[in-house]
């Protein structure tokens, strides 16, 4: 009996040993899921729900079109022949297995600021993944961007390689946040304009840019068209749920909501809130709103309140959380229109989530108002309750009617 009871309990010890072993491999992979799902990879590399990181995703770029690899385990057509070391020189340097240069739509600029433990993590995270065989043609640009070799002119011109490096006079939740922002966040890769090279211009970080026909607003703290009015708490409301008492999510940030944002924790949420709101700029003084007097105004104002105003009512204040408010909007500021033409032209859904999980839906115009009735309405937001914009142009609307065809 007495023996039973010594192998129970080497036995019990053991297993406790095992499970000791055990725990940091499987916090490392709960780690690596989070930095997965922080850094939105599924955006790129998940096609359909059902093969998840399978890639295939098609990214269009003023080049032409490059698509997400499949970064599942498979031997044939993923990262299952891949060290630690390919993904790691993947992640900080944009040179992929057997030496192959990657494209900047891979944001390796942005990760190359991310730890090598919490690569280490992601890459621990990828083994678990279910192998997917699927072949992925990831280089479709025409001729001569699809030539690989001039991505060394390229690097040389755009990249700074190099871990984040922490600001000592900064605390350490203004360090997490500008570590997201600027690194797995990759927040850049939309908000910041881009050079002629597809480059990002650093000296405008986050200062709003065109993506895929869709306006990333300023995100710094400007006060006219960035988030400056924002609080902290209206900033964590919009990663979570996709809204505030501002403006609710669309396109691609409705997509990155709901992929990214919304499972990150509240410490990471208040991090890159703290420092969002801490990039001030050197505001330039802000337009004078175009004169109540004026055509474009005349007809904007009665075709607003004829089609608009049911909704985002007759002070463009909307209501909280269904209908975005248009007065005081950073967006309605913006100094180009796009997101603005392509809502009232093709209509627009916003984000769901377990918080918010009514998506508001904003209608299509296309087929019911013409090109000059679109830009005088939009003329007339831009110009009323607090907000000041150039005004938008019949010619604009229709250069984007196009863009939506195609």
């Amino acid at each position: 009996m007495k023996r039973l009871a010594l192998s129970l309990l080497a036995v019990s010890c053991l297993a406790a040993s095992a499970q000791a072993l055990a725990q940091p491999e499987f916090d490392q992979v709960e780690k690596g899921r989070y930095l997965a799902t922080l850094g939105d990879c599924a955006a790129c590399h998940t096609a359909e729900p059902s093969k998840p990181f399978a890639g295939g995703v098609e990214l269009k770029t003023p080049f032409g079109s490059l698509v997400g690899a499949n970064i599942t385990p498979d031997k044939e057509t993923g990262l299952g022949n891949w060290t630690y070391d390919d993904f790691r020189r993947t992640m900080s340097e944009g040179i992929g297995h057997g030496g192959k240069r990657l494209y900047g739509a891979m944001p390796f600029t942005a990760y190359t600021k991310v730890s090598d433990e919490d690569n280490r993590a992601i890459w621990a995270y990828l083994q678990t993944l279910a192998p997917v065989k699927q072949h992925v043609e990831t280089n479709q640009l025409p001729f001569p961007f699809s030539v690989r070799t001039s991505l060394i002119g390229w690097n040389w011109l755009n990249f700074d390689k190099g871990q984040y490096q922490p600001d000592m006079s900064k605390s350490a939740e203004w360090n997490r946040g500008a570590y997201i922002v600027q690194g797995l966040g990759h927040c850049g890769t939309c908000h910041t304009p881009k050079n002629i090279l597809g480059g990002d211009k650093n000296d405008q970080f986050l200062q709003g840019a065109e993506v895929e026909n869709w306006w990333a607003p300023n995100i710094t703290a400007a006060n006219h068209d960035g988030i400056g009015r924002w609080s902290v708490q209206d900033i964590k409301d919009y990663l979570r749920t996709g809204m505030n008492r501002y403006d609710i999510a669309s396109g691609p940030m409705a997509e990155e909501v709901k992929n990214s944002s919304q499972h990150w924790n509240d410490g990471d949420l208040q991090a890159v809130a703290v420092y969002l709101k801490s990039l001030k700029q050197d505001n330039e003084q802000p337009p004078a709103p175009l004169k109540p007097e004026e055509a474009q105004m005349v007809t904007g104002k009665a075709i607003y309140f004829d089609r608009c105003s049911a909704c985002h009512t007759s002070s463009g204040k909307g209501v909280q959380h269904i209908f975005p408010q248009l007065a005081d909007s950073p967006l309605l500021n913006a100094k180009e229109p796009v997101s603005l033409m392509r809502v009232v032209l093709a209509g627009s859904r916003g984000v769901d989530t377990p918080e918010r999980p009514t998506a508001p839906a904003m209608p299509a115009f296309a087929a019911t108002m013409t090109d000059s009735q679109i830009a005088d309405v939009l003329t007339y937001v831009r110009n009323s309750w607090g907000n000041a914009a150039p005004a938008v142009s019949a010619s604009d609307v229709q250069k984007m009617r196009e863009k939506l065809k195609e």
